[in-house]
């Protein structure tokens, strides 16, 4: 086992920078031509919009938003839309490539796309984030659609938000197109199991992972760090197939106890109070110690960039599922990878919720809805195929679980590029 000494150096935490490493690490092991290789780096399309929003005080005010279309060499793109203060042009670049790969390597028939405005929602009315919205679904209303790009919800976007850009996408096509995004309500042609479906494929995979280290999940513990959508119901899940959760954390603060937490009860408590913090019967710590508890199963679902090299050595899981997008940098996957540590990457762990997204469109274009238990049936089967397609393709080229799943990724989109052409 090497030894890392902390690093002194200030890691590069550029995300589509980050990306591109990824990617060129998984390009390296398939050794792909050049040329192949910078057209499947580069978005296809990149577009920055000005967003004039009259306030409800009356005045106007700017917002910026993006939207990257990152491949479609499989099939439409496909991508979330995130409100958030510190989205950038190279953040959503790099979850639009990450989008591609997460497709690829789940093996359903989407390319990769992402979008984001600059706003804090929190401090938007009702009425201005629903005229926020609508500017921006009018302003990508030419480039989105059911056969070209079909966005959903992302951090702090939801149903509602989904249903706003439904609404004003089909003002535009003067009839209402259901499939030009997923993560809808139920009542307007969304599907049963997504709320759910990010949580829960991670929850299979984590299964999966434990089989594979010899892990006995009903004895396993786990410490999750994000406790939104994703990881709430991660906790819910987990304990339901008899693991202990010993500790969770959200933006406010963490909290640990070694004999286990009572999920329901935590999660009614988040409810209540907006925060995990202040649980009774547990101790207060750090979003960041939650990193670090000796425990089995770690599972970051709150931001990018959260296991680095000032941490990583320091991380005591045996099986790290990435229900968050990018929360382990480079620099942390080569210590982690020395330690032994099972690392499920982000574009496996947490591509359930894509997978119940690409069965809302099926659903949406057959006009034709399944019950639950076929959704999570369908779910559990194609995400158990990736983890071991992922898994053996590891084994095959001596890599870790992220470069085995950029290897599968990249060799289904390449030859699916090579085969359509260069046109013209």
């Amino acid at each position: 086992m090497a030894v890392h000494a902390v690093s002194k150096v200030a890691e590069d935490l550029n995300p589509f920078r980050i990306a591109m490493h990824q990617f060129d690490t998984a390009a390296e092991k398939l050794k792909l031509d050049a040329g192949l290789r910078e057209v499947l780096r580069t978005p296809r399309r990149a577009l920055s919009l000005s967003l004039p929003i009259k306030m409800d005080s009356g005045a106007v005010k700017v917002f910026q938003g993006f939207r990257v279309q990152h491949n479609n060499a499989r099939g439409p793109c496909k991508g979330g839309i995130r409100y958030h203060p510190n989205v950038s042009f190279d953040e959503v670049q790099a979850l639009a490539s990450w989008m591609t790969w997460k497709c690829a390597t789940v093996n359903i028939p989407f390319g990769g796309a992402k979008g984001g405005i600059i706003c804090d929602p929190h401090k938007l009315s009702k009425s201005e984030l629903e005229r926020l919205t609508r500017r921006y679904a009018y302003e990508i209303s030419d480039f989105i659609g059911p056969d070209r790009d079909i966005p959903a919800p992302d951090v702090y976007t939801d149903a509602q938000v989904m249903a706003w850009i439904m609404d004003t996408y089909s003002m535009t096509r003067g009839h209402s197109v259901p499939g030009v995004v997923t993560g809808k309500p139920t009542f307007l042609g969304g599907s049963l199991g997504r709320h759910e479906a990010t949580a829960r494929g991670c929850v299979y995979v984590t299964r999966c992972a434990c089989e594979v280290k010899n892990i006995d999940h009903k004895r396993a513990t786990a410490a999750i760090q994000g406790f939104g959508n994703a990881g709430s119901i991660a906790a819910e899940l987990l304990a339901k197939i008899g693991m202990t959760v010993i500790a969770a954390s959200d933006s406010r603060g963490g909290i640990v106890n070694p004999k286990g937490l009572d999920i329901p009860k935590l999660v009614a408590h988040k409810s209540k109070t907006g925060s995990v913090a202040g649980f009774p019967g547990a101790k207060a710590i750090s979003s960041n110690d939650v990193l670090e508890l000796d425990c089995d199963v770690l599972i970051p679902a709150a931001l990018e960039n959260q296991i680095t090299l000032t941490n990583a050595h320091r991380i005591k899981a045996n099986v790290i599922a990435e229900a968050a997008n990018g929360p382990t940098t480079p620099g942390a996957d080569a210590i982690l990878r020395d330690k032994g540590v099972l690392v499920i990457p982000d574009i496996l762990a947490n591509a359930g919720g894509v997978t119940v997204s690409y069965f809302e469109w099926v659903q949406d274009l057959q006009e034709l809805f399944w019950d639950v238990e076929e959704v999570n049936r369908k779910l559990e089967k194609i995400m158990g195929k990736a983890f071991a397609d992922v898994h053996e393709c590891a084994k095959k080229f001596k890599t870790d679980m992220r470069t085995g799943a950029y290897v599968v990724a990249i060799d289904r989109v390449a030859k699916a590029t090579e085969s359509r052409g260069i046109w013209p």
